[in-house]
């Protein structure tokens, strides 16, 4: 399928569908035309010009790509987590690069809880989806997740233990990113959110912040325990009053922020678990302005809005790209039987000082 077809269906030039595709270090400076492009490419099971190329060249060429499914853990959509967003993007461009098709997006809804077979059989996971139920069930029976050729998946963030075995058997292979990593239960990429969080905390610490307020998931996370260690460390009690459970999305961000900013004992610094909590704390700042309270603000993850937020957000930069590329390595090389036991590759995370933290 050529550039110029998918160009004709979504109304842009040949030269913007090709940057878009093809150059991984290209900004579209239209998100939305970008993702109609990637949507077009996906529905046309578009491939680079690179295989047609070795076609040529009498190279070997799988005839049949390696498809990709994906699934998104946290979230039912990724602009609530503009972290996966982005990490998403990158593999779009890494899954081109590499001849691979993106498959099935999924998403935490698409699954039921396990269901115990009558006849003993193992447990295994029926699609909630409606259009799943229908393609796969046969007279009256469940639709059992049942397993695909030529398929891998690629998990982004923190799978439900109890789904991994079953997985397991649907796909050829899966890996997973994530800032927590699991007990090696697949192959895996992260960048770890205690190791992450710990650099936050010590940076605040470093400007003479003690009562320092936490933003974002409580529930087994890595960043919440490096913020806690970080604390024990320097022999700075933990302030429960000081902790704020959310799941980690602007619009909680925004208000846990209103509510400390009327509290009677506010802290001199924030701590956010991702940017996007970070963005809706600057929001409340910024509508609360004339109150004169200006705590210093730092969190993970080093998304796109995080240099455009004002003042510019101060940040754990956490290394996307590479994570992309590095997991689906992980995957095809699985799928290629290359390697058997479960990988874990951890990547390094950087502070990033901006504007919004000062000395106390």
């Amino acid at each position: 399928m050529s550039l110029k077809k998918i160009a004709e269906l979504t109304g842009t030039s040949v030269a913007t569908v090709s940057r878009v595709l093809n150059n991984p270090n290209y900004l579209c400076n239209d998100p939305a035309l970008a993702q109609k492009i990637w949507d077009t490419a996906k529905m046309l099971e578009y491939t680079p010009n690179t295989f047609a190329r070795d076609l040529r060249k009498g190279k070997t060429v799988n005839q049949k790509p390696y498809v990709v499914d994906v699934y998104i853990t946290r979230h039912n959509s990724l602009e609530k987590d503009l972290f996966f967003k982005e990490l998403f993007q990158n593999l779009q461009e890494e899954l081109l690069i590499n001849g691979c098709l993106l498959g099935d997006v999924l998403k935490s809804m698409d699954f039921m809880e396990l269901v115990e077979k009558g006849n003993g059989d193992d447990p295994l996971v029926p699609f909630k989806s409606s259009k799943k139920l229908i393609a796969e069930k046969s007279n009256n029976k469940l639709a059992y997740m049942q397993s695909k050729e030529n398929t891998g998946l690629i998990v982004l963030g923190k799978c439900p233990v109890e789904l991994i075995p079953v997985l397991k058997k649907r796909y050829t292979a899966i890996a997973g990113v994530d800032r927590n990593p699991t007990d090696h239960m697949y192959d895996e990429v992260v960048c770890n959110g205690a190791t992450a969080a710990e650099k936050a905390i010590e940076y605040l610490i470093s400007l003479g912040h003690t009562n320092i307020a936490y933003i974002g998931d409580c529930n087994y996370e890595s960043r919440y325990i490096g913020y806690y260690q970080s604390l024990m460390n320097h022999k700075i009690p933990l302030n429960h009053n000081n902790i704020y459970p959310t799941n980690q999305t602007t619009d909680e961000g925004y208000e846990v922020m209103n509510t400390i900013i009327s509290s009677q004992n506010r802290p001199s610094a924030i701590f956010c678990a991702n940017d996007c909590t970070a963005l809706g704390v600057l929001k409340a700042l910024k509508h609360n302005k004339k109150r004169g309270y200006i705590p210093s603000v730092i969190s993970i993850d080093n998304i796109y809005e995080a240099q455009n937020t004002s003042p510019m957000l101060t940040t754990i930069d956490i290394p996307k790209k590479e994570m992309a590329h590095l997991v689906l390595s992980l995957l095809i090389d699985r799928k290629k039987g290359l390697h058997k036991e479960n990988v874990r590759m951890e990547l390094p995370c950087k502070l990033v000082i901006r504007e919004s933290c000062n000395y106390i």
